[in-house]
């Protein structure tokens, strides 16, 4: 990805250069470099929002609730993690992130659940662990491509990123977008339910 974006910065300053636009290219720069920093500003403030929320909600015993409700979903989808083992809360919690439109606030716990698979891989390859043969080191397990898939399709119920770069750029309705996000999410959801399900009766 940084040779693409790299190479894709170089062609555009070569083409500018030999076009005469060089100037045109430096208030492109300089505008696009003070828009992102607005921008960061912007999110970093709505993340924390929410962020604070779901520590409140955490305190308060909600997310507990929350990962109790979506248990069947985690067992469903990933069948072969031992019923007391750490990586349900950290699934629970990038799921329940990711319903919320919080794609931000989801990566630690996605970042936590990844290394809580990769435990139990190990766990596996030491034969600490009953079950299925462990994959070798270096290799996403079946656990983390299916967390993978989860996470990249994740139903959203209050976009709440989207909305807030919608009202940067000065959108007249910014939540207009949540009706069409909830369709667009609930069907990729749905499409990777049924693929899971489908492919680990199948490794079953």
């Amino acid at each position: 990805m940084n040779m693409l974006w790299g190479g894709m910065q170089l062609i555009g300053i070569l083409y500018g250069a030999f076009n005469g636009r060089m100037q045109e290219i430096t208030d492109a720069v300089l505008s696009a470099s003070r828009e992102a920093v607005t921008l960061c500003v912007t999110m970093t403030g709505i993340l924390a929002f929410w962020q604070g929320l779901m520590e409140i909600a955490k305190d308060a015993g909600l997310t507990d609730v929350l990962c109790g409700k979506i248990r069947p979903l985690i067992r469903f989808l990933f069948p072969e993690i031992p019923a007391d083992h750490p990586a349900y809360e950290s699934i629970s919690m990038n799921f329940i992130a990711n319903f919320l439109g919080l794609g931000m606030a989801a990566t630690p716990a996605g970042l936590k659940a990844m290394k809580d698979l990769e435990n139990l891989e190990e766990k596996r390859r030491g034969g600490r662990l009953l079950g299925r043969t462990p994959v070798p080191p270096g290799t996403a397990s079946r656990e983390m491509c299916t967390f993978l898939i989860m996470n990249i399709s994740s139903l959203q119920l209050i976009p709440v990123t989207m909305i807030a770069y919608r009202s940067q750029y000065g959108s007249v309705n910014p939540a207009a977008i949540t009706g069409p996000a909830i369709l667009a999410t609930a069907a990729s959801t749905g499409a990777a339910v049924i693929f899971c399900g489908v492919m680990n009766r199948k490794r079953r």
